[in-house]
């Protein structure tokens, strides 16, 4: 299958289709508005059932099947920041709060992007191991705190509260929910799952629709800032996941993981975050500027992947599988 193709069918998916509706109804000024009540309560939903699903599937999963995998994972979140920090502060000369931002945001991950995905491998009948939300919950976390270590070059960033910053990062609602709902999973297994199935399978996808309804109404009103951010900034926000995504993918191979499993490891290692990392850096590093790292991680690197990232990394993985 071509790569026009696997974008086609990307693009036509219901989730793709609702961020987009969520773009045009921000664009065309509409007085379509989501109540921040229900966003949040679609997020918990999202996290927790992904937290949950992935649990079960790790009660069954043989640990020499999960550490390499999770060790790669974690090793990713590690390894991007370092050079995304790097490259920042040498190639596009930003200061050390700036650059420390942006790393975090991408060296943590999208949950919204992993769902995606896993939409996109469904509707073509990819199998993934099952395991998967749990590298998601590892790799949220590790590249914030390597950023926020390498931000301390800076006379400002010193005086990081560090007990406060770790309670930030690890009693956030995304890492509560994902890691809660893993543990819940791991305990109950698929006949505990069983009693709550029809709550947190059934309804899934229709609630990512409208979670993705209302990304793409707060995407496109950063879209003004990417006049601000300039051409690096945006050149880095498509060039950097594209990078990322790749090392992610033969990351995945090497691991182990199957053709849909290493393809995930590259959309996750491609994203950046716009939940866990910008609470983060707000906390931390104040003086860091939020229309670079918001702006580049929300309207350039996720309609990116949503829409031309998930079926690249796909026939990446399709290609180096085959040979």
């Amino acid at each position: 299958m071509a790569a026009w193709e696997l974008i086609q069918i990307n693009l036509l998916t219901p989730v793709v289709l609702a961020f987009f509706l969520g773009v045009a109804a921000s664009l065309l000024r509409s007085d379509l508005k989501i109540p921040d009540e229900l966003y949040q309560a679609l997020s918990i939903y999202l996290l927790f059932a992904i937290g949950l699903k992935g649990g079960v599937e790790l009660s069954d999963a043989a640990p020499a099947e999960f550490l390499l995998p999770a060790a790669t994972g974690v090793g990713l979140g590690v390894v991007i920041p370092l050079w995304t920090f790097a490259f920042l502060r040498k190639v596009g000369r930003m200061s050390t709060a700036d650059a420390a931002a942006l790393a975090a945001h991408y060296g943590s991950v999208s949950a919204v992007t992993f769902l995606a995905t896993l939409t996109f491998l469904s509707v073509l009948g990819v199998p993934f191991e099952g395991f998967l939300p749990a590298l998601l919950a590892l790799m949220e976390v590790p590249a914030i705190v390597v950023a926020l270590f390498l931000a301390r070059s800076s006379v400002s960033a010193r005086h990081t509260p560090w007990g406060s910053l770790a309670r930030e990062i690890l009693t956030g609602k995304s890492i509560i929910l994902l890691v809660g709902g893993l543990l819940i999973g791991m305990v109950t297994g698929r006949e505990g799952f069983a009693k709550v199935e029809g709550f947190f399978v059934v309804p899934f996808q229709g609630v990512l629709a409208l979670f993705l309804l209302v990304m793409g109404l707060v995407a496109a009103r950063r879209f003004g800032d990417l006049r601000r951010v300039g051409w690096f900034l945006i050149l880095f926000g498509i060039g950097a996941p594209l990078a990322h995504g790749a090392l992610g993918v033969v990351a995945g191979k090497w691991s182990g993981l199957s053709m849909g499993g290493s393809m995930v490891l590259g959309v996750l290692a491609s994203s950046a975050s716009y939940i866990a990392a910008p609470a983060a850096v707000r906390l931390s590093l104040p003086q860091a500027n939020p229309s670079y790292y918001l702006t580049a991680s929300l309207a350039i690197t996720f309609p990116f992947n949503l829409t031309l990232g998930i079926p690249l990394y796909f026939a990446f993985a399709k290609y180096l599988f085959a040979t």
